[in-house]
């Protein structure tokens, strides 16, 4: 299968499900990743311009690890909107060149808007996707309109999962992957106090409580018309 995770911001997706696609990468699926906001307001003392290459540069790295094509949309953080047509035409180009069996992505009632935008954003893209004479088609040719999951929230506030991903295997690659975000990660033990590593293997550690695993990672699927499958899609 092609897999297409597409996360708010770099390092999203290396906290919400980076040790599921590392798993589908391990059994022989394809799997690419896309940022869509660039992450530059995600410092206090690094300013936006110069936080936004070393956020691409560590998101690149990251997708590295598990062995990932990344891309990137390159919208200014708070900025996210599922109204802006030129994201969703840079989605579905992304949808076009990946041509995706699913997609993983933000949950519909995450913690903060562009989360939310870059959910509904993909949502509105990968239907766009799906019609011949939509914007991109030199991208690629149309892509069905397929299953969406929604990865997990951070430390799992308002998401009960339905679905979850055994990750025990792979909760040290996910680690290492979410380690190359050093800017986030320094930036969060100097200012606030948090080991987000250590955040991110307990967070994990609880969802593996939950389905008697040591690791896993929850997801719910969007169940929307044509977005539902009999077939089990996770790995």
């Amino acid at each position: 299968m092609n897999i297409l995770a597409i996360g708010c911001h770099p390092d999203d997706l290396e906290i919400g499900c980076f040790g599921t696609l590392a798993k589908y990468i391990k059994q022989g699926h394809k799997v690419s990743v896309c940022h869509v906001a660039n992450g530059n307001m995600g410092h206090v003392e690094i300013m936006p311009e110069e936080l936004r290459v070393m956020r691409f540069n560590e998101a690149e790295a990251a997708a590295r690890v598990i062995g990932a094509d990344h891309y990137a949309i390159d919208i200014p953080d708070i900025h996210v909107t599922a109204h802006n047509d030129q994201l969703v035409y840079d989605l579905s180009r992304v949808m076009r060149k990946t041509q995706p069996d699913l997609l993983i992505t933000h949950y519909e009632q995450d913690y903060m808007n562009d989360h939310i935008q870059t959910f509904y954003s993909a949502f509105r893209a990968s239907f766009a996707a799906s019609i011949p004479h939509f914007h991109g088609n030199e991208a690629g040719p149309s892509v069905p309109v397929g299953p969406i999951y929604h990865m997990d929230t951070v430390a799992g506030v308002g998401f009960i999962p339905t679905e979850y991903v055994d990750i025990s295997e792979e909760i040290d690659l996910k680690l290492e992957a979410l380690s190359c975000h050093k800017s986030q990660i320094q930036w969060m033990r100097d200012h606030d106090g948090i080991d987000f590593l250590d955040f991110v293997r307990t967070c994990s550690r609880v969802r593996g409580y939950q389905c008697g695993a040591q690791y896993a990672e929850g997801f719910r699927p969007n169940l929307n018309y044509l977005r539902l499958t009999a077939k089990r899609l996770l790995p």
